[in-house]
């Protein structure tokens, strides 16, 4: 017999919002992913740790890979495109030639986190690990498209601005932003788990 908490996953994941739901989801979590940086950048800066503790926190990934697991495919892909670029007509940031590798990574984000959403698991896993398992499964596959992005820019275009082994230590770097969107993720999705 499954437990309340993973019918209630199952449920969840079963089919998607509504156009208007997923429409809204994905504009808050633009604003979402232009403000945060730039508060983590001041709050950096206030603090003495730097204004680059968004690197080391991802806070623009954070909006981007929620929004795919509560709204969709679709809002994660128009989130994970429109967020890079917006920020960076709003406030210069990222820098110019990060916003096509920006763009490619969290679109990856925010879609295979949409799909993964409905992904049944084991009636015995619990609802948090679930949902961590499907954050992990956007996580491996955003760093991915974006190493072969790069790759593809470093080989073909000559593109030397950005090279493979930035991603392995943009992993490195954002570690501390990984271990945050570990713990946060499943636990904003295991309490919409049991509002629903």
């Amino acid at each position: 017999m499954q437990s309340t908490q993973t019918t209630s996953d199952r449920t969840f994941t079963a089919a998607l919002p509504s156009v208007r739901f997923q429409t809204a989801a994905a504009i808050i979590a633009v604003v979402a992913a232009v403000a945060l940086p730039q508060v983590f950048h001041v709050a950096g800066a206030a603090l003495g740790l730097g204004t680059m503790i968004g690197q080391t926190l991802l806070p623009m990934h954070l909006p981007v890979l929620l929004v795919g697991l509560l709204a969709g495919p679709f809002a994660g892909l128009a989130t994970g495109a429109l967020a890079p670029i917006v920020s960076f007509l709003l406030t210069g940031m990222p820098m110019a030639p990060m916003v096509p590798f920006m763009v490619i990574e969290l679109v990856t984000y925010g879609l295979l986190a949409g799909l993964l959403r409905g992904v049944r698991l084991p009636a015995a896993v619990p609802s948090p690990i679930a949902w961590l398992v499907r954050l992990l499964g956007a996580q491996v596959a955003g760093r991915i498209v974006d190493a072969l992005a790069i790759a593809v820019a470093v080989s073909l275009l000559g593109n030397t601005t950005m090279t493979v082994a930035s991603v392995a230590a943009a992993v490195v770097t954002g570690l501390p932003g990984l271990v945050l969107q570990w713990v946060l993720v499943p636990v904003v999705m295991t309490a919409v788990d049991r509002r629903k």
